[in-house]
């Protein structure tokens, strides 16, 4: 296994809505691995593909770390929210965006199918922070970064502490 590069903010990568897997391999399940290695060392409680510079749906979520009764990591494959119901408010960070983080309105609620590494279809429902990181990284997926939903004036203001944060670096 192998910890893979993160993009960062403003990577025009990370906003690419990425191509659906057509057949799982030998490879998919390689990019898994290392994307499961990656976010732990990062330390994150999700990934997706992009974020590391590949243009796949597949994320990887655990958030056993923040929470108990946590279903441990979970790998999917060309996830999609089938429902979803309520609201919730919550602080939200992105491996992407290091140092910064936003008050983010979300589902409270959410149903998700794909499919695990073996081809398997798979359903699982999250509340809380689990239906939080499936949202966050399916946004991902589909080329959204959390500050795009963010409020025109909290979007602006946030970029330009980025920008201002990476001019500093640099």
């Amino acid at each position: 296994m192998a910890i893979l590069k993160i993009l960062t903010y403003p990577d025009p990568k990370l906003k690419k809505k990425s191509s659906p897997v057509e057949k799982i391999d030998k490879e998919i399940e390689k990019l898994i691995d290392d994307m499961t290695e990656t976010m732990y060392d990062a330390p994150g409680v999700g990934l997706a593909a992009p974020q590391v510079g590949v243009n796949l749906r597949v994320i990887v979520v655990d958030i056993s770390a923040r929470e108990q009764d946590s279903p441990g990591l979970i790998e999917l494959i060309n996830p999609e929210i089938i429902s979803s119901e309520g609201v919730m408010v919550g602080e939200e960070g992105c491996l992407s965006i290091p140092g910064f983080s936003s008050e983010v309105k979300r589902k409270a609620k959410v149903k998700v199918k794909g499919l695990n590494r073996k081809g398997h279809f798979i359903e699982l429902e999250g509340t809380g922070l689990l239906a939080r990181a499936f949202q966050h990284e399916i946004d991902h997926i589909d080329g959204i970064l959390y500050i795009d939903r963010l409020s025109r004036l909290k979007r602006e203001l946030l970029k330009k502490k980025i920008v201002k944060a990476l001019a500093s670096e640099a």
